[in-house]
């Protein structure tokens, strides 16, 4: 069959045949990320999924949809296009396991200037690694040229997951309880939040990011292009281990916000802000920003991607299964009584 093209569709700056060519750099990286359940391929209207439900009362779906954000500018500067889709997938299969979902599938989506196959099959290299650390597929996607309206070396990614989880393990705030231990996952740097504030700190439009900076051990670029991290194995494990009462992904709003997303009504989540282990980007960022310590708290991870609360009785093990699965977890509060939700001390 001859394939599509249309010669005005070109002039008005969408190219077509890129798309193709797009397409066919990326199924190998697609391939990488197929697990039991993928029915389709590439090229079809919808991505089909068959879920295993077995052992499951009371399947609920759950869904999660983010984008990179501003940290791609960082992307494009540096032209390196490899490791964003690995965090366009963490802000979205990071929500999802905090009520206890795993993920099944994602899905997604590149606003682009101009199509260049190379840097869409780059971006897409991103994705479906960031899908094997999750351990779900990459069933489909859209690539949409935008000329006219994005500068040809622009692009925007962002994409959409789905999980699932049993109703009686879904994660609430029922059971907490005064003397619960809260415990913090590392993060891996920035993760994909507060980047209009880095890229204002570092005025990253006319600085080298190739520089290597003191205390930091690599270059700027790469400190900021640090992926976020993927918590669904570690988080699961620890759900099978210990009794978890809540799960904060501390994304944008740092503590202040994502904590008390997680804490129940009349509880507090006291943190003692010297057992945080900080790494040193966010030290250079303060000081380089003249910050106040609270906006640091407020917009920043400051080294915890992820929060757990569980049973006092159940945090060894939860310690244990964490580990376990490569995340060095530590203590850093406990649940207390109070209204305000989240205490920094």
């Amino acid at each position: 069959m001859e394939r599509s093209y249309s010669a005005s569709y070109a002039a008005a700056g969408v190219n077509i045949e890129a798309g193709y060519e797009g397409v066919r750099l990326m199924r190998a990286h697609v391939e990488r990320t197929r697990i039991p359940g993928v029915v389709s391929g590439l090229g079809g209207f919808g991505g089909l999924f068959a879920p295993d439900l077995s052992g499951m009362a009371e399947p609920v779906l759950v869904s999660g949809t983010d984008g990179v954000g501003t940290k791609q500018r960082i992307a494009q500067l540096m032209g390196r296009h490899d490791t964003v889709g690995i965090d366009c997938v963490a802000m979205c299969v990071n929500d999802i396991v905090c009520c206890g979902a795993k993920p099944l599938f994602f899905l997604d989506y590149i606003a682009i200037g101009k199509n260049d196959p190379e840097k869409v099959a780059s971006l897409v290299s991103g994705v479906a690694e960031g899908c094997v650390r999750a351990g779900c597929a990459l069933i489909g996607g859209e690539t949409a040229e935008h000329p006219g309206v994005m500068a040809p070396d622009d692009y925007d990614l962002a994409g959409f997951s789905v999980g699932v989880v049993d109703k009686c393990r879904i994660i609430d705030s029922a059971r907490m309880a005064e003397g619960d231990v809260i415990l913090a996952l590392p993060s891996s740097g920035i993760h994909s939040n507060g980047y209009s504030l880095v890229r204002k700190v570092f005025d990253v439009e006319h600085t080298d990011l190739s520089r290597t900076v003191d205390g930091l051990g690599e270059s700027l670029g790469d400190a900021l292009l640090t992926p976020t991290k993927i918590y669904v194995r570690p988080v699961l494990a620890a759900l099978d281990a210990a009794e978890v009462h809540g799960v904060s992904h501390i994304t944008g709003g740092g503590f202040y916000e994502n904590i008390p997303r997680a804490v129940a009504d009349g509880l507090c989540a006291k943190i003692d802000c010297a057992a945080i282990r900080t790494p040193a980007i966010f030290d250079l960022i303060q000081r380089t920003g003249d910050i106040p310590e609270r906006d640091m708290f407020n917009t920043f991870n400051m080294g915890v991607g992820m929060s757990l609360i569980v049973s006092r009785d159940s945090a060894d093990a939860a310690l244990s299964a964490l580990r376990g699965a490569g995340e060095e977890a530590y203590v850093i509060g406990e649940i207390v009584r109070g209204e305000e939700k989240v205490l920094l001390c």
